[in-house]
């Protein structure tokens, strides 16, 4: 009879079919991508590594605080005078202090993954497609919001 005091408990709950990626790959979406290329990535990868719904729900908020800040970011600084590379800059700045704060959320889900000995996923095809379809979709409604303004 098998004891149940010596069963491992560290995956119970959690479907290990998809495996999730490493969380400082994350911040490469983001200063390439934006704050929604990384928010996107976060989610998902949260849902993989088993992250409860409320703080799930909670990248997704520290997602639209950080286009909120980007946008704030982008009117003060779009100007005449400015450089378009400044703004770039910051903008990319808010986007991985975001992506920072998402990863602070699943670190520890994904300290139990590393327990569980499994291997990482690769983030090369998903990162690719959200920095270019998400990056695209994020520059396009903070030059409408510059335009609007």
């Amino acid at each position: 009879m098998p004891d149940e005091l010596l069963r491992p408990t560290i995956g119970a709950g959690v479907d290990m079919s998809a495996r999730p990626w490493r969380l400082m790959s994350q911040t490469y979406v983001a200063f390439f991508g934006g704050v929604i290329a990384s928010t996107v990535i976060a989610f998902l990868n949260a849902r993989r590594l088993g992250v409860p719904t409320d703080k799930r729900r909670l990248i997704l908020g520290i997602g639209a605080i950080g286009l909120g800040l980007a946008a704030v970011v982008i009117t003060l600084l779009a100007d005449d005078t400015s450089t378009s590379s400044g703004i770039r800059v910051a903008v990319r700045l808010v986007a991985v202090v975001a992506c920072l704060a998402q990863l602070r959320i699943q670190q520890p889900m994904d300290r139990a993954f590393q327990l569980r000995g499994s291997e990482y996923g690769s983030l090369w095809g998903p990162g690719i497609a959200a920095v270019i379809g998400l990056g695209l979709l994020e520059a396009l409604l903070l030059a409408l919001v510059v335009v609007a303004l």
